[in-house]
């Protein structure tokens, strides 16, 4: 099998590994650093866009409540023929006429009360306009959350394909010396088969490193939006993550979108009782009309009509839809309200989990470094014994696998150290380019929202984008 890097890696500009640590070289200014990652993801992520659009969407809502306030236009305009024919008297005689009348009018109505049902939905449309922006917020948190993930994974998968390919070249090495050896009597044939066998799975091992850097390339361009090239170390998010597990437990429960995003809901459904209840409350509007008659074939056959008619409609009963209206309303308000606290829990749980998952990588990554130092004097030792008789050729195999395992191992521990950092800062509701410092043009929510709230016609879409 040979090393020659495939063609789907030779567009990844990385560099090699020292001492097993998850170290990647720079080359010039125009490095790729995670910072910038992000920046990429947080301007170009489709998914993240079309939140955005959605949220754009949302706004119009507020615009719909409000036209509630305003009153309706309507213009009409009709013409005709009338044909008359028959008795009119018994002056008149029989006779006929055909009439061309014509009318030209318009009509405005006003609605003075409606049972506060404006002014509630109103307030329920600016509160899903709320937590629609929290629950933007939250994506803007997975998406860069996913970014930093992708980033990571093509770190630790470049350094642990390096890795298993350097592993081959030893092994390689160590199957020649073993068939001279056994050239000249100093070992059996067993010891050829199982330098021949380790160097297998060695190479089977390298193909499986390929195919999972081949997937998280495809997972960074998804996410990113561009191929990796010359990626720099990633760094963890240390000076963002609170100092002790109560304090992120209180940062999350009081900042997190998804919990923001619940209570404006439940402020969503309180306002939507108000609405059902408007059904009970008396309408009172205001109808004024104006119109031109006339007709063609009578010269000065004009008319002017006007009238202005105030109407109060007050409801018995309507058959009782509108009070079980109101009761499934209050049934939603408790609802919303229960899944808010089921949202806490989650929270909850999820910065515990974060937390508990940080330190532990912690840990793992000093344990990691210790075992590779003393994997590292062991190979050194079994090799010098194998060579005057004292170890076999499988206890030099077996302490490079060791050591192999170890280097591999503390990789995955940088790399969970890092993400692990990113997690948690994500748990507690904090993971966004504003609050990280991530040098971007911040999208306004509120620009489009201003544009939008108190339009009263017009069809073309703001540059609130």
């Amino acid at each position: 099998m040979s090393d020659t890097p495939t063609r789907a890696f030779r567009g990844l500009r990385l560099g090699g590994l020292a001492a097993a640590t998850l170290v990647m070289a720079v080359q010039g200014a125009s490095a790729e650093t995670l910072e910038s990652a992000l920046a990429r993801a947080y301007g170009g992520n489709p998914q993240l866009n079309a939140s955005r659009a959605g949220l754009r969407a949302t706004d119009e809502s507020v615009a719909q409540a409000k036209a509630g306030y305003r009153p309706t236009v309507s213009g009409t305009a009709n013409i005709g023929v009338s044909h008359l024919a028959g008795r009119s008297g018994v002056l008149l005689g029989d006779g006929e006429q055909t009439l061309i009348p014509g009318q030209a009018g318009l009509t405005v109505n006003q609605s003075l009360f409606n049972g506060f049902r404006t002014d509630s939905q109103t307030r329920a449309a600016e509160s899903q306009v709320l937590g629609q922006r929290e629950a933007l917020r939250n994506t803007e948190m997975l998406t860069l959350f996913g970014a930093a993930q992708a980033y990571m994974n093509v770190l630790a998968d470049t350094a642990t394909l390096e890795l298993n390919r350097n592993n081959v070249e030893v092994l390689e090495e160590q199957l020649r010396q073993t068939r001279d050896r056994f050239n000249v009597g100093e070992v059996t044939r067993t010891d050829v088969a199982q330098a021949e066998a380790r160097l297998a799975g060695a190479r089977a091992q390298v193909s499986v490193a390929e195919a999972n850097l081949r997937t998280s390339i495809a997972t960074y361009r998804q996410i990113v939006g561009v191929e990796p090239r010359q990626l720099a170390p990633g760094r963890p998010l240390d000076r963002y993550v609170p100092a002790a597990l109560g304090t992120a437990i209180d940062a999350g429960l009081r900042e997190h979108p998804q919990i923001l995003s619940a209570l404006h809901a439940v402020d969503v459904a309180e306002a939507q009782v108000k609405v059902a209840e408007s059904a009970l409350y008396p309408q009172v509007s205001v109808s004024g009309t104006a119109a031109q008659l006339f007709d063609q074939q009578i010269a000065n056959t004009r008319f002017f009509q006007g009238s202005i008619i105030g109407q109060v409609t007050v409801p018995i009963y309507q058959g009782g839809a509108e009070y079980s209206q109101i009761r499934q309303a209050k049934e939603q308000v408790g609802q919303a309200r229960i899944q808010a606290e089921f949202v806490r829990d989650q929270v909850r749980a999820a910065i515990v989990t974060a937390w508990g998952a940080l330190e532990a990588a912690k840990a793992r990554v000093i344990a990691s470094q210790a075992q590779v130092q003393a994997n590292e004097v062991a190979l050194n030792g079994v090799r010098e014994e194998a060579r005057v008789g004292q170890r076999t050729t499988l206890d030099v195999l077996n302490a490079q696998q060791e050591l192999l395992n170890a280097r591999v191992n503390l990789i995955a521990a940088q790399r969970d150290r890092v993400v692990g950092s990113y997690q948690v800062v994500q748990s507690i509701g904090r993971l966004t380019t504003r609050f990280i410092a991530i040098p971007v043009a911040q999208y306004s929510a509120k620009q489009h929202y201003d544009q939008v709230k108190d339009l009263w016609y017009g069809v073309g879409i703001p540059d609130g984008r």
